[in-house]
């Protein structure tokens, strides 16, 4: 069974602590500068509330605690290495992802927002805007992504979204089309890894808005 959360909205139609990430949905969905995160607790959730969104920006407030035997199965992350990730407000929403420099947070590149996009998308771009950068740059890293899905579809040379293409989001679909041509014709030696989040903590390209 899935864990209860507790979401806190600071920034949105509506603020405060939400049961619910439909209801938190609907009050952060088309509003510009919307801030929110969830927690595992509503002790945390109202804590949080009372204070200010920055001060978890980049925090994992629903990190499970592992043994320590655990933590040396997953290791540490590999340095130098190059992160990506994305964002979306609603599903579909405004969606943008960056890839920053594992060990500094140093971003590297950003794209967006894209009108009507998922975060599986933008995670998909990501990854292969990474490829496209570091072999440009003729660095031989590894990338970084949570996303089991988006590296599936980069491994398969292909964006399986089920998102219809609409007037909205046209340009983010061309996108998609070049990402998919990139992949086709472009062979690659980087190594595409998991991070592990719940031993490192969020992802370092994380954008802070869970």
């Amino acid at each position: 069974m899935a864990k209860k959360k507790f979401y806190v909205v600071w920034k949105g139609k509506k603020t405060g602590v939400f049961t619910s990430w439909d209801v938190c949905k609907k009050h952060i969905t088309d509003f510009n500068g919307a801030q929110y995160k969830s927690f595992l607790s509503k002790e945390a959730a109202e804590t949080a509330f009372k204070g200010r969104y920055e001060d978890y920006i980049g925090k994992d407030t629903k990190k499970e605690v592992l043994s320590a035997e655990e933590l040396i199965k997953f290791g540490k992350p590999i340095f130098p290495s190059l992160s990506v990730d994305a964002a979306c407000a609603g599903n579909p929403g405004k969606m943008e992802y960056r890839g920053v420099d594992s060990e500094t947070k140093l971003q590297l590149f950003i794209q967006g927002p894209f009108e009507k996009g998922t975060n599986n998308i933008g995670e998909f771009l990501a990854l292969v805007h990474g490829l496209g950068f570091l072999k440009q740059k003729n660095l031989n890293y590894p990338i970084y992504s949570d996303s089991k899905i988006a590296m599936s579809w980069v491994k398969n040379g292909q964006c399986r979204t089920n998102l219809p293409i609409s007037s909205e989001n046209k340009q983010l679909f061309d996108l998609v089309k070049r990402a998919e041509k990139w992949l086709k014709e472009n062979t690659y030696s980087t190594q595409i890894l998991k991070w592990e989040t719940k031993a490192w903590g969020e992802i370092p390209a994380d954008f802070g808005r869970k």
